[in-house]
C-alpha cells in the first residue's frame, strides 16, 4: 500500500467572534503518495478551510494534522514554517509571484529563503523546472512580463522547486480560459507523477474534477463522499 503522506485525524475548526462557530466538523482524511486528488463542494462548505487546515497555514481547533508522520500539533511556529516549507508545495488561484523578481528568482524564492543561500544544483533545478513548462527562453523575464498563465505555470516550478512531498493546489484555474486552464492541470498531473508528489487540487470545475483520480466532497464542512476511481 502507498505510503500516507498527510493525515488529519478528528480535525476541526472552530472561529470565535463574540460566538463559537464551528465550521469543520471532525474531519478524518488520508492523502497517500500518488494520490491525485480533487476536493469539491459548494462554496461555503469549507475547502479552502481544509486545504489550510492540510497545508499547515491554520491550525485546528482540536483534532491533528500529520504530515509525511509527524505529528504538527505541538511544533511551535518556527519550526512548524521550516517544516511545511520543506515538505508542502502550494499554488494558489492568484499566483502571489513577486512582480519586481524574474521568473527564475521566484522559482529560487522558497529555497532562498530556507537556507539563505543558493547551490548551483539549485538554481540547475530551478531552470530545469522552467524549461520543463515551457519557459526556459523566459527565465529572465520580470513576472510582470509574463502571461496569466506563464505566471501560473511559475508558481507551479515554484511550488515544486524545494521537492516537496505534497502539493496542494487552490482553484489554480480559477481566472484561467478554458485551453489554458487545461494545460495547467496537465502540467500539475505531470509534475506529480514525475516528482513522487501527492496532488490535492480544490475545484469548482466538474470537469476538471472528473479527470482525478480521487474525488473528496465536502459539505457544509464534512466530508460527504471520497471516491477512488480505477481502483
Amino acid at each position: 500500500m502507498a505510503e500516507t503522506l498527510l493525515k488529519l485525524e478528528r480535525v476541526v475548526k472552530a472561529y470565535e467572534n463574540h460566538v463559537t462557530t464551528e465550521v469543520i466538523h471532525g474531519i478524518d482524511l488520508e492523502i497517500r503518495e500518488g494520490d491525485f486528488a480533487a476536493l469539491v463542494g459548494p462554496s461555503g462548505s469549507g475547502k479552502s478551510t481544509v486545504l489550510n487546515l492540510m497545508g499547515l497555514l491554520d491550525r485546528p481547533t482540536s483534532g491533528r494534522v500529520l504530515v509525511c508522520g509527524t505529528d504538527t500539533t505541538g511544533l511551535d511556529d518556527l519550526t512548524l514554517t521550516r517544516f511545511r516549507g520543506r515538505t508542502i508545495g502550494f499554488v494558489f488561484q492568484f499566483h502571489h509571484l513577486l512582480p519586481a523578481f524574474t521568473a527564475l528568482e521566484n522559482v529560487l524564492l522558497p529555497t532562498w529563503s530556507d537556507t539563505g543561500r543558493l547551490s548551483r544544483a539549485q538554481r540547475e533545478r530551478a531552470r530545469m523546472l522552467l524549461d520543463r513548462i515551457g519557459l526556459g527562453p523566459q527565465m529572465n523575464n520580470l513576472a510582470t512580463d509574463l502571461s496569466g498563465g506563464q505566471q501560473q505555470r511559475v508558481a507551479i516550478a515554484r511550488a515544486l522547486s524545494m521537492r516537496p512531498s505534497i502539493v496542494l493546489a487552490d482553484e489554480p484555474t480559477g481566472n484561467l480560459d478554458t485551453r489554458t486552464a487545461d494545460q495547467i492541470f496537465a502540467l500539475l498531473r505531470e509534475f506529480g507523477q514525475a516528482e513522487g508528489s501527492a496532488v490535492v487540487v480544490v475545484t469548482h470545475d466538474p470537469r476538471l474534477a472528473a479527470r482525478c483520480d480521487r474525488v473528496v466532497d465536502l459539505v457544509d464542512g464534512r466530508i460527504v463522499s471520497d471516491e477512488r476511481r480505477g481502483a
